[in-house]
């Protein structure tokens, strides 16, 4: 059986959670060298973090969003005045610790060694502050997009708690997280959930070496949360299931000549949920999504690629249809510790 269109008014604008943003820096080295003094010939800087990421990929492809985000200290105004220069649309919540930079170090031949702080912490009083004004905000928007790793003195509940106010508000919720918070609002029911190969195979509990292992996978945690489960993997491509309608997609990398891998997941997230939002059919989000995937890690670090881009590889994916099938078995293990980006 395959799915219905997606009800969603053309423009309908996300609301993108960031709740641990950062400024992200790459350092440009001649070399990488253990045990001795390395030079750092430049740096560059610009805004980061998994929702952050998201919100400005969506800019990028014409679809409204608003970003939504705790900043703290000299790093989080820095953020907030790159946000600012970029026009994305931002509700600023303070906390009182500055925000977050996470260290890129890129060799001439493209290797890279990323470090990405997990100290910052919000209090109790403002994660209540934040949870507030993340329910003020849902009045305002007809989806919600909660990317990225939580900082700590937040519960492991916290997603699993937005997506209830969110769903119970009527919107469509997409989540992007792994280990513990993943776990916890796979229960809440997310509209859409994308883990990547790696993160899946943690939830499932068993190694996945294969498309197939992938699509099994991906099923059973469709069946969890009754919803869509997109799965990226690389240079594999990205899987698309919805178990209860049996209707699952492939779709494999366009090649390109690869500068960059960081934030191409976030690049294929935003591009679906564009699409969604837009009221696209499922294998639309597919080829968009893995399009502009691409498209992004042929550009440097930070740096987002011409909208005239981005169509040209869009243009080359292939979308192909599965079999659907019935989950065949569930986790067996808990999940793994959550991501730092």
């Amino acid at each position: 059986m395959m799915p219905p269109r997606v009800p969603a008014g053309h423009g309908a604008r996300a609301l993108v959670v960031a709740l641990n943003p950062s400024i992200d820096a790459e350092w440009r080295v001649a070399r990488v060298r253990w045990e001795e003094k390395n030079e750092v010939l430049s740096e560059r800087r610009w805004p980061g973090g998994k929702g952050v990421n998201v919100a400005r990929w969506l800019r990028r492809l014409s679809h409204p969003a608003t970003l939504l985000l705790p900043l703290g200290g000299a790093t989080g105004r820095e953020l907030a005045r790159q946000l600012r220069e970029e026009t994305l649309p931002a509700r600023v919540l303070p906390v009182r610790q500055s925000t977050r930079v996470n260290i890129i170090v890129t060799q001439p031949a493209g290797h890279q060694l990323r470090f990405n702080p997990v100290w910052q912490r919000l209090t109790p009083g403002e994660w209540r502050s934040v949870l507030a004004g993340i329910t003020r905000a849902l009045g305002h928007a007809k989806c919600l997009v909660l990317s990225g790793s939580i900082p700590r003195g937040i519960p492991a509940t916290a997603y699993a708690q937005i997506i209830r106010r969110a769903r119970s508000a009527g919107l469509q919720c997409i989540l992007d997280c792994d280990g513990a918070p993943f776990a916890a609002a796979v229960a809440a029911r997310p509209f859409l959930v994308k883990p990547n190969q790696h993160e899946l195979a943690q939830w499932i509990g068993r190694p996945l070496g294969s498309t197939k292992a992938v699509l099994e996978a991906a099923r059973v945690l469709s069946a969890a949360t009754r919803g869509w489960v997109l799965v990226s993997r690389g240079a594999a491509g990205a899987v698309l299931v919805h178990a209860a309608n049996r209707a699952a997609w492939v779709a494999r990398a366009v090649p390109t000549t690869v500068l960059n891998t960081v934030g191409a997941g976030d690049a294929l997230l935003a591009a679906v949920v564009g699409k969604l939002t837009a009221g696209a059919l499922p294998e639309d989000w597919l080829r968009w999504g893995v399009g502009t995937g691409c498209a992004a890690t042929a550009c440097p670090a930070g740096r987002l690629p011409r909208r005239s881009q981005i169509e040209r590889v869009v243009a080359r994916v292939h979308v192909r249809a599965v079999r659907g099938g019935r989950p065949i078995a569930g986790p067996r293990a808990a999940a793994g510790p959550n991501n730092a980006s």
